[in-house]
């Protein structure tokens, strides 16, 4: 179980769980950065999963909020020591979507809309290959090379066969009518979706064009769940520079029955899986007749 371990995510419960114990004890984070003659900065990103946190760090702060229970400072000691070792997408440098990554790797489930492209965790190497080379400005060969390569590894995630992600997608028409690549790339990438719409664990829905407007024409989101707490989840906003993580259960909720409409509003999995089908067979009609 110890290659499971993913430190983000422990790092980010841990914090959860010390802001939880210091709103119990009723101090302020400027009291308890005062206590432990610290900035409060560092209290918050302690808190918000943004820093590790030592076990010295776990015995002071369990100090000030009064746990006393050996067992539970035992296994917050524990998470502690987790949440220093480095995830496998660290052998490939600094990446910008590294936290996201890391929760990802630890999820039980996630439900995306894919507005624009196919998803990561679905995309096709030659189609992932053009999607990081057209996308992002003045990368270097290098970089683009590390970054198909973390792509790849991430998707084992849906192949593992003790524990595959449970996924949702819903993907616009529109992803599937652009051409990434080539018509050829374009075939085999959706070739490969139609595979993968098949798989028990996947379920992907078309949104035609014909469904009109709808509540995700604001952009892509995605919906991350996890084993250790199912109620809770988080919301993933992919930005160009800067990505945004929503994890009040207001926030949760209302982007889950965003969800639901959209799933609604999108042909069923075995309709889809028709659609899929029947426009990669444009594209090979495409390579014959330029």
């Amino acid at each position: 179980m110890a290659a499971k371990i993913n430190p983000t995510v422990r790092r980010r419960r841990l914090g959860a769980e010390f802001r939880r114990l210091r709103m119990a004890s009723g101090l302020k984070s400027t009291e308890v950065a005062e206590r432990l003659m610290v900035s409060q900065p560092k209290i918050s990103h302690l808190e918000n999963g943004n820093r590790a946190i030592s076990p010295r760090d776990v015995r002071d702060l369990c100090a000030i909020y009064g746990v006393t229970d050996q067992q539970v400072i035992d296994s917050l000691t524990e998470m502690a020591r987790e949440s220093g070792q480095r995830g496998w997408w660290h052998a490939y440098g600094d990446l910008s979507d590294s936290v996201y990554i890391g929760l990802e790797t630890d999820a039980a489930s996630l439900h995306t809309h894919a507005p624009l492209v196919v998803p990561d965790l679905l995309q096709s190497p030659a189609y992932a290959q053009a999607v990081i080379g057209e996308t992002i400005p003045r990368l270097t060969a290098a970089r683009a090379a590390a970054r198909l390569k973390v792509r790849l590894r991430r998707q084992h995630r849906i192949y593992d066969p003790g524990c595959p992600l449970r996924l949702w997608v819903v993907l616009d028409e529109s992803v599937l009518r652009r051409v990434v690549g080539s018509p050829d790339v374009m075939r085999e990438q959706l070739e490969h979706l139609h595979a993968l719409s098949a798989e028990p664990h996947i379920t992907v829905q078309v949104l035609p064009y014909a469904a009109g407007a709808h509540p995700g024409l604001s952009g892509q989101f995605s919906i991350l769940r996890f084993a250790d707490a199912p109620e809770a989840g988080l919301v993933y906003l992919e930005r160009f520079t800067s990505d945004l993580y929503l994890e009040k259960p207001s926030d949760v909720r209302h982007y889950g029955v965003m969800y639901d409409h959209l799933q609604a509003r999108a042909l069923t999995p075995a309709s889809s899986r028709d659609f899929i089908k029947d426009t990669a067979e444009t594209y090979t009609d495409a390579a014959i007749h330029p």
